[in-house]
């Protein structure tokens, strides 16, 4: 997890480095629709390795950008990832982002 007295200066910056990958922005699409369990990920986000998606998820988690929920005692056990509270108030940026690059990708020629 990142330490407060290790956080940027700049609030974009900080931003910057929870999000440092593209593919915590895919999993936060995901999860933007609805809780998933990882192999629903696994399988809904094209490219994206077993590997960089455990690891990813563990970044969000320990971020406390998403929560993880676990079900059940004895293997196999049923482990759901959903968007914590800080994960809900990322929604509207990352839709701006997205409309933004819509708009950017239509536009340049």
């Amino acid at each position: 997890m990142i330490k407060k007295s290790e956080l940027p200066e700049c609030p974009v910056a900080i931003v910057l480095q929870i999000l440092n990958s593209k593919w915590k922005i895919y999993i936060l699409q995901k999860l933007f629709e609805r809780p998933h369990r990882f192999n629903e990920l696994k399988k809904s986000i094209f490219g994206i390795s077993q590997k960089v998606l455990s690891e990813s998820l563990k970044q969000l988690e320990e971020d406390k950008i998403i929560l993880r929920k676990v079900e059940g005692e004895n293997p196999p056990q049923k482990v759901e990832y959903f968007l914590s509270e800080f994960g809900e108030i990322l929604r509207p940026l990352i839709f701006e982002i997205e409309k933004f690059g819509i708009f950017y990708k239509s536009n340049i020629k």
